[in-house]
């Protein structure tokens, strides 16, 4: 070897040596500072840092320089200002951007955009003086009925650890804490607060669990949220199993503990058990709270002083929090500055609307549609002119501005006249009456192409709204049928007008058996932020190429999903205990596993371009292996298509779901373009967990690899031995 290549590469081993060596430095001195400025805080005032200060502020202490700690919701965009009493503050600067949803960002199946995501969060909390967001919710889509499924991510563990990540670094490199949540279980909103789930290890390790380790030990998450349930007869904010045993200790988390607000219920199991930040603001003080009456409050102060509880171990949680401060430099920090509501926050709004939006169903391609050939579209649908924004409860957004669908049409539609019918009004119990139908029956007629953008929506208050709210923090879906008399209004519209494009907005699955047949094209649109109109119109217009997959399987009918067949759901609300009896069988593993045909698979989305996969070549190397093929865009349009790869095993000592998602890579390419691709499976692509010896096992033997554009749709396969 060259002298020259000797001395780079001793410069190289140098240089990591010495970066080593400070990083190991600043850790020694960091622990160091909290060490110090732990052995000069009394008593009181570390009791203080442990609890809520305001509705969403912890205790500092002033006299060392040690601020409150900030929090704010919501997982999409920074939430209005909210008053010691709740009101929002309607005075203060608090229009933000507002981002598609979590589960749109879900649909793009695109890990990069899921860090812009989450930059333009952290960057415009820095804006507003925040240290920590609320968010990602990154909970298990368990039920189409789950009110918050529209704030989470998939069903699919291994897709929510690949989205995760890249939110949690987006948000923490702009000096800004995430928090995940909700931690563990919280599947449903009906009796949230007073559930008990029971499931098998295997379930909470395979598919409850990955998307919080990944957040934790992928992401390095800085805080993370407990959520409001039992978890196996013990409150999830003072579990001992899940807070000390698998975070703090299996898994090495070093950051902060918070309660989901007024989710404490006992002081001597939450300090003993790893809470370590009550949150929240008893109701029933208001307007004036006494926070320092909090379970972790003067409680704590007695306890230590009695002697009843160890000082050592108060100055753990303390040390957690300041150790979050240090990370996010809010002591001895630079303030940051954060921008607000620029061109590119907009921007990554909308890229995330145009790649998330779902095309479910295209027959004889009608769409896109050709504005050449169209004079007069008819725009149906409450949902087309109302802005959803303030909307779900705690991820409620202020937008700074939010263009609706029917807006977006009309800024795509030009010279096409636009003829806008509302159809529905939001009404649990009714909704569209014979005059509205009538109304929107004439407004097909006489245009030449009806859009008709109904499904779930949100409601605006949910302690005011959500009786008729669909989608909503503490409140679920008692069915899948489309509300407010939308079935019979699109029945109506489409015999009147059989060109007819569906959009449908909502966190998830709706029951279309009525007038599946009669549609020519679906779009699943869910709540696309605040650029989410002008996507939708570009998608119908053919100035984008969706490419959007479905982050969850759409049953076809509720008695055809998993928990429904296979579990509870909602559980017993008598006994208030709820059994996961569908175990690890959650969304596409239940319809592959049990022959269950969906109304649309998991990973499902068209595109206006073909695909063809080919040359499929597997190798191995130990307990990994690599799946090399060619993917091709066979049409004449520019496209992204999700390649999904499916691992399944042959023979195994306790039974698997047919198959698993283990890889994804999304690629773009133009007409006649072809890429060769690989995706790398670890060993974790083959482990399951056993029950009987209660570790991730990797058994010998053949597996399936199958690469697909769904879960569904298999294009490719081949096997390998392990």
């Amino acid at each position: 070897m060259k002298r020259s290549v000797w001395l780079a590469l001793a410069f190289s081993v140098a240089s990591m040596a010495a970066a080593k060596q400070v990083m190991a430095q600043t850790k020694k001195d960091t622990s160091a500072m909290i060490n110090e400025l732990i052995s000069k805080m009394t008593l009181e005032e570390k009791v203080h840092m442990i609890h809520a200060s305001s509705s969403f502020t912890s205790g500092g202490v002033p006299r060392l320089g040690i601020p409150e700690l900030v929090t704010s919701d919501g997982p999409h965009g920074v939430r209005p200002e909210h008053g010691r009493d709740w009101n929002l503050d309607n005075n203060s600067l608090d229009s933000g951007s507002y981002l598609p949803t979590g589960v749109c960002l879900a649909a793009t199946w695109n890990p990069q955009l899921g860090y812009a995501y989450g930059s333009v969060l952290g960057s415009e909390a820095a804006f507003r003086g925040k240290n920590v967001i609320l968010g990602p919710g990154i909970n298990i889509i368990r039920s189409p009925l789950n009110g918050r499924n529209f704030e989470y991510q998939s069903e699919d563990p291994f897709l929510v650890s690949k989205m995760v990540v890249g939110y949690i670094k987006g948000v923490q490199d702009q000096g800004i804490s995430a928090c995940v949540k909700h931690y563990a279980a919280n599947n449903q909103e009906t009796k949230r607060f007073t559930i008990n789930v029971q499931m098998s290890e295997r379930a909470l390790r395979e598919i409850y669990l990955p998307g919080f380790k990944a957040a934790v030990q992928v992401a390095g998450v800085n805080t993370l949220m407990s959520s409001y349930n039992k978890f196996r007869g013990q409150w999830a904010s003072q579990n001992n199993y899940l807070l000390n045993q698998i975070l703090k200790k299996e898994w090495g988390f070093k950051g902060l503990v918070m309660s989901d607000w007024d989710a404490v219920h006992n002081t001597m199991e939450a300090l003993w058990n790893g809470m370590d930040l009550e949150m929240g603001t008893d109701l029933h003080m208001l307007p004036n709270p006494d926070y320092s009456k909090f379970f972790l409050g003067d409680t704590v102060v007695a306890l230590v002083k009695s002697g009843r509880f160890p000082e050592y171990l108060l100055d753990e949680k303390v040390r957690r929090i300041l150790y979050v401060m240090y990370k996010t430099n809010m002591i001895n920090g630079k303030p940051l500055k954060g921008e607000y509501n620029t061109k590119a926050h907009q921007q990554t709004a909308a890229k995330v609307a145009e790649e998330g939006i779902v095309l479910l169903k295209n027959q004889n391609n009608f769409l896109p549609l050709d504005r050449s050939k169209i004079k007069s579209i008819a725009v149906i649908g409450y949902n087309a002119e109302r802005k959803q924004s303030m909307g779900g409860g705690s991820s409620q957004i202020r937008a700074f501005y939010e263009v609706t669908p029917l807006a977006g049409i009309r800024n795509m539609a030009g010279n096409i006249k636009v003829n806008y019918a509302q159809g529905y009004d939001i009404k649990r119990d009714g909704g569209a009456n014979d005059a509205m139908i009538a109304e929107a029956v004439e407004a097909a007629k006489k245009s030449d192409v009806v859009i008709m953008v109904g499904g779930w929506t949100h409601g605006f208050r949910y302690d005011v709204w959500k009786d008729n709210a669909f989608d909503a923090e503490d409140i679920d879906k008692v069915d899948m049928q489309m509300p407010f008399g939308q079935n019979e209004l699109l029945k109506a519209v489409m015999k009147a007008n059989p060109k007819t494009v569906v959009v449908l907005m909502g966190g998830g699955a709706i029951d279309m058996t009525q007038w599946i047949d009669q549609a020519p094209a679906i779009l699943q649109a869910w709540y696309a932020g605040m650029e989410g109109g002008n996507a939708m119109a570009k998608i119908i217009f053919g100035q984008i190429n969706p490419s959007g997959k479905l982050p969850m399987s759409f049953p076809k009918k509720l008695e055809d999903h998993g928990s429904q067949k296979l579990g509870e759901y909602p559980g017993d609300t008598t006994h208030l205990s709820v059994h996961y009896m569908d175990d690890i069988y959650v969304g596409y593993r239940y319809y592959d596993t049990y022959k269950v045909e969906p109304q649309f698979a998991f990973g499902h989305g068209l595109s206006y371009t073909t695909f063809a996969y080919s040359n499929l070549r597997l190798t191995t190397s130990g307990k990994r292996a690599t799946a090399t093929f060619t993917i091709k865009n066979t049409g004449k349009t520019a496209g992204a298509e999700t390649v999904q790869l499916y691992v399944h095993q042959d023979k195994s000592a306790l039974p698997r779901p047919e198959k698993e998602l283990k890889g994804f890579n999304k690629v773009s390419l133009n007409p006649g373009e072809e890429k060769t691709i690989s995706i790398e499976m670890d060993e974790d692509a083959f482990r399951y967990f056993s029950d009987v010896t209660n570790q991730w096992v990797m058994e010998p033997g053949s597996f399936q690899v199958l690469l697909g554009s769904s879960s569904r749709d298999i294009r490719l396969s081949g096997k390998i031995n392990l």
